[in-house]
C-alpha cells in the first residue's frame, strides 16, 4: 500500500498533517508584509501610514468570515469551507502581484481577510471537535513557523529579484495548492467523522444552533471577551516592545531587536512544548498557570531594575502566554456548552481580530499621550483582568455541566 493509500485509510493522520501545513501557510502572508512594506510603498508612491488601510481591509474580511464560521460549516461542511477559503486567500495574494493601483490592493485585502478568517476559524473548530488539547497547541505552533518563514521568503526574494510581488506570488501559489488539497480530500473529512461505526455523542460541528440563539447567551460573550483581551495583549507586546526598549529605555537597536525576537522565539517554543503536556495538565491548569506567569513577567517589565531584566521579562511573557490561545480554544465547549461551541469559536476568532486592532491601537494612543512606559502597566492590568474573567467563565462552565448532568 503506497503512502497516499495509507493516509486515505487512516484519514485522521492525513487531516492532522493537512491542518498543520494549512496553518503554516496561514502564517506566511502575515510574515511577508513587514519586510515587503518599504518596497510596496515605493511602488505605489504612498505614505507610511497607508498600511493602516490594508490592515483595516484585511481585518474587516477576517472578522466577517470568522464570525459566520459556525453557520458556514453547518451548511457546507468543514472541507468545503477550507477549500473555498484557501482559494480566496490564494487569489488575493496572486492578485497582489498584478494590480497597478493601491486601492486595488486594499480591495484584495478584504478578499484575503475573508479567506484567512474562515481558514483560521474552520480549522480551530474542527480540531477542537475531533482532537485533543496537545494537537491544538501544535496546530498553533505551526502558525508560528509560517510567520517565521514569511520574512525569510520575502528577504530572499528582495535580495535576488528586487520585486516584492514575487514573494506574494510564491505564497499565493502555495495557498492555491492547499485549496486543491482540501478539495481532493473532501471525502476524508466525512470519512473521519463516521470512521468508528459506533453510536458516538454529537461533536460540536454536528450541531446546527442558530447564530441568533448563540448570541443571546451571556456566557458566549464572556468567552469572546477572553479572546479579545488575550490576543490584544499578545499582539500589543509584539508590536510595541521594540519601541519601548529603544525609545523609552535607551537600549541599542540591535539588542532591542534581539529582545523582541526572544518574545516570538519563546512563544513558538512554548506552544511546541505545551503540546506534550496539554492533555495531562488540562485546560484550566494551563490557562491559569500561564496567566499567573505572564502577570509576573509583566510586573518584571514594569519594574525594570536593569537592561537584562527586559530580556528575561519579554522572554517569560512570550513563553507563558504561548499555550493560552489554543487552550482557550480547546475549552470552548466547557465554557459555553456543546450546542453553542461551533458558533462561539467563530465569534471568538472575530473578537481576536477586534482585540488585535483596538487594544494595540489604544495602547499606541496612550503611549503617545503619556509615555511608552504605560504599555507594560496596561499589560499587568490586562493579565490580571483575564485571570478574573477566566475564573468567572470556569464557574459558568461548572453550572452548565451540573445542569446537563
Amino acid at each position: 500500500m503506497n503512502p497516499w493509500e495509507k493516509i486515505k485509510h487512516t484519514p485522521g493522520i492525513g487531516l492532522i498533517l493537512l491542518a498543520f501545513i494549512a496553518f503554516i501557510s496561514l502564517g506566511m502572508p502575515d510574515g511577508l508584509l513587514g519586510v515587503a512594506w518599504p518596497s510596496m510603498r515605493a511602488d505605489f508612491s504612498i505614505p507610511l501610514d497607508a498600511l493602516g488601510m490594508l490592515l483595516v481591509a484585511g481585518t474587516t474580511g477576517y472578522l466577517t468570515s470568522s464570525f459566520l464560521n459556525g453557520p458556514l460549516i453547518a451548511r457546507w461542511g468543514v472541507g468545503k469551507v477550507l477549500a473555498t477559503s484557501c482559494a480566496m486567500t490564494g487569489a488575493a495574494l496572486l492578485g497582489y502581484t498584478l494590480v497597478p493601483a493601491w486601492w486595488m490592493m486594499v480591495l484584495l485585502g478584504i478578499l484575503g481577510g475573508l479567506g484567512a478568517g474562515a481558514i483560521d476559524a474552520g480549522l480551530n473548530t474542527y480540531v477542537a471537535a475531533h482532537f485533543g488539547e496537545g494537537l491544538m497547541q501544535w496546530l498553533h505552533a505551526s502558525y508560528g513557523i509560517g510567520v517565521t518563514l514569511g520574512p525569510i521568503i520575502m528577504t530572499i526574494v528582495l535580495s535576488t529579484s528586487d520585486s516584492w510581488r514575487v514573494g506574494y506570488g510564491a505564497v499565493g501559489g502555495f495557498q492555491v495548492f492547499m485549496a486543491a488539497c482540501f478539495a481532493l480530500t473532501l471525502s476524508m473529512w466525512n470519512k473521519y467523522k463516521a470512521s468508528s461505526g459506533y453510536d458516538e455523542p454529537k461533536r460540536l460541528t454536528d450541531y446546527r444552533t442558530p447564530m441568533g440563539k448563540t448570541l443571546r447567551q451571556p456566557r458566549v460573550w464572556l468567552s469572546a471577551s477572553l479572546f479579545f483581551l488575550y490576543v490584544g495583549a499578545e499582539v500589543s507586546l509584539g508590536t510595541w516592545a521594540y519601541s519601548l526598549l529603544t525609545e523609552s529605555r535607551a537600549i541599542a537597536p540591535a539588542l532591542a531587536g534581539l529582545f523582541t525576537g526572544s518574545y516570538w522565539a519563546t512563544f513558538t517554543i512554548g506552544r511546541v512544548l505545551a503540546g506534550l503536556y496539554a492533555r495531562r495538565a488540562g485546560v484550566h491548569l494551563i490557562v491559569q498557570g500561564s496567566l499567573v506567569a505572564a502577570f509576573l513577567g509583566a510586573v518584571l517589565l514594569v519594574w525594570n531594575p536593569s537592561a537584562v531584566t527586559n530580556l528575561v521579562a519579554v522572554a517569560v511573557i512570550g513563553f507563558a502566554i504561548a499555550p493560552i490561545f489554543p487552550a482557550l480554544m480547546s475549552g470552548t465547549s466547557q465554557r459555553v456548552g456543546l450546542h453553542f461551541a461551533a458558533n462561539t469559536i467563530g465569534t471568538q476568532m472575530a473578537a481576536s481580530g477586534l482585540g488585535t486592532v483596538l487594544i494595540t491601537s489604544l495602547l499606541g494612543v496612550l503611549a503617545r499621550r503619556f509615555s511608552l512606559e504605560i504599555i507594560p502597566v496596561c499589560l499587568v492590568i490586562i493579565f490580571a483582568g483575564l485571570f478574573g474573567l477566566y475564573r468567572l467563565s470556569m464557574d459558568t462552565g461548572k453550572m452548565i455541566q451540573e445542569n446537563a448532568a
